[in-house]
């Protein structure tokens, strides 16, 4: 490397660093998001107004172009679910099937059921989030473990399942033009190594925890008394599954609805089979609120991709790429490591999908890579780093859904969401390795 690209990238993982860091202090993300941007430009050899105007705002503005419809449809879907208490009656439901022994796991295949459905994961987990607590409350787990079994549930297994209706499958199959369902057999099977991995790793550090003497602490601001009516959570499922029907099945050859048509019919479904469990005369107000929500989302998301972006226009930046493609080994390493060193860099998986897809996928298509196999690589692999610290959606659910302190809540949390998802990217890359060509 030149010397102009060592300063680049040693402005490259400064501003990371300083990214996490701000995040970590709560700072706006929009804030830090140019801050970083900037130093990386001015780092990087672009000039600082060129790479805001143009670098940053042509990230910021694409990422939202192609994807707000299904921010929108997804954040919708959710809506109905919370105003209904749709998705609680789900979640209680699958608590009360595994029962007390299955406890602890329950919570993660709730949320994971939901998130699969199309339900945002922010909706999930706070839907699940109460009765997390009356779960752990009743087996004496110590509550730290919340934020873990909720984003484990959420972020993993079922965000990158095959036919999930979640934005990280339809970032790759927009820049690939593969279908929700690309790679299924390698993609099934890694997303359940996924699952057993993480629940194998949340049972035995629950158990290393209760051994050492920890137990189910409440903080004031839990509520243990929601009495609230709930639908049939087996009538709650229905447009779960109506959903997944209409987005993945093809008639001639041609899949019923595309994936915001199908979330937005799911959306009706959801009104009109757990109508009677709603104000009707909330709903435009309801729908507001959703429509706000899903731009607040997207536009957080957005901040990011735009920091990325500018990245991607710094000097290093094709060196760093270069690297990464000529990892000695099978081309699914270089796919796996690229795409999750720039959902790390993004701290989303979204985002970094967002840059890399367009980016990285072309490259292994030339080289005759299955679009298929090249599409869930990039999936699964989009959920390991992209769960550090900074990511937005584990900031949320730790300090403000369950009031736990990174200190106390994030090392569950990261072999959860960093370390599982990462030994499903090495099986799934030894799978299209072996069997790039399987449906």
């Amino acid at each position: 490397m030149s010397g102009g690209e060592i300063i680049s990238l040693i402005g490259i993982i400064g501003a990371l660093a300083l990214l996490m860091y701000l995040v970590m202090k709560g700072v706006n993300i929009f804030i830090i998001a140019i801050t970083c941007s900037a130093i990386v430009a001015l780092t990087g050899g672009i000039n600082l107004y060129a790479a805001l105007k143009e670098n940053y705002m042509t990230g910021f503005v694409s990422f939202f172009k192609a994807n707000f419809l299904i921010f929108l449809t997804g954040t919708l879907m959710g809506k109905m679910y919370e105003v209904t208490n749709g998705a609680k009656a789900i979640a209680k439901m699958i608590v009360k099937t595994f029962g007390p022994k299955m406890a602890l796991i329950s919570i993660p295949l709730a949320c994971g059921i939901i998130s699969y459905g199309g339900v945002s994961v922010f909706v999930a987990s706070f839907a699940v989030f109460p009765i997390a607590l009356e779960v752990f409350k009743e087996a004496d787990l110590p509550r730290r473990f919340i934020p873990g079994a909720l984003t484990f549930g959420c972020s993993t297994f079922a965000m990158v399942a095959p036919g999930a209706p979640q934005i990280q499958n339809a970032v790759p199959a927009q820049a690939l033009g593969t279908d929700l369902m690309a790679g299924a057999v390698n993609g099934f099977i890694s997303a359940f190594v996924i699952l057993i991995v993480g629940a194998f790793m949340l049972y035995r550090m629950v158990n290393k925890a209760k051994a050492n003497g920890e137990h189910f602490a409440a903080k004031s601001v839990d509520n243990f008394h929601d009495n609230s009516k709930l639908p049939s959570g087996v009538a709650a499922l229905i447009p779960l599954i109506i959903t997944i029907i209409l987005i993945n099945v093809k008639v001639n050859g041609k899949v019923l609805l595309p994936l915001e048509a199908g979330v937005f019919a799911g959306t009706v479904i959801v009104f009109l089979v757990l109508n009677k469990y709603q104000d009707n005369k909330t709903v435009l107000n309801n729908i507001g609120e959703g429509c706000k929500t899903s731009v607040f989302a997207i536009s957080n998301t957005c901040a990011v991709v735009g920091f990325g972006a500018v990245v991607k226009a710094a000097k290093a930046f094709p060196a760093v790429i270069d690297a990464m493609v000529n990892i000695p080994g099978p081309d699914f390493v270089g796919i796996a490591v690229g795409t999750t060193v720039i959902a790390g860099i993004c701290g989303s998986a979204s985002g970094g999908l967002g840059i890399a897809a367009p980016l990285i996928g072309p490259v292994y298509l030339a080289k005759g890579v299955a679009a298929a196999a090249i599409h869930r690589t990039m999936s699964i692999s989009s959920a390991a780093l992209d769960s550090l610290p900074h990511n937005g959606y584990v900031v949320t659910v730790t300090n403000g859904l369950c009031n736990e302190t990174h200190h106390d809540a994030y090392g569950p949390v990261f072999w959860l969401t960093v370390v599982a998802p990462a030994i499903g990217s090495v099986v799934a890359v030894i799978l299209f390795s072996m069997f790039p060509f399987l449906p």
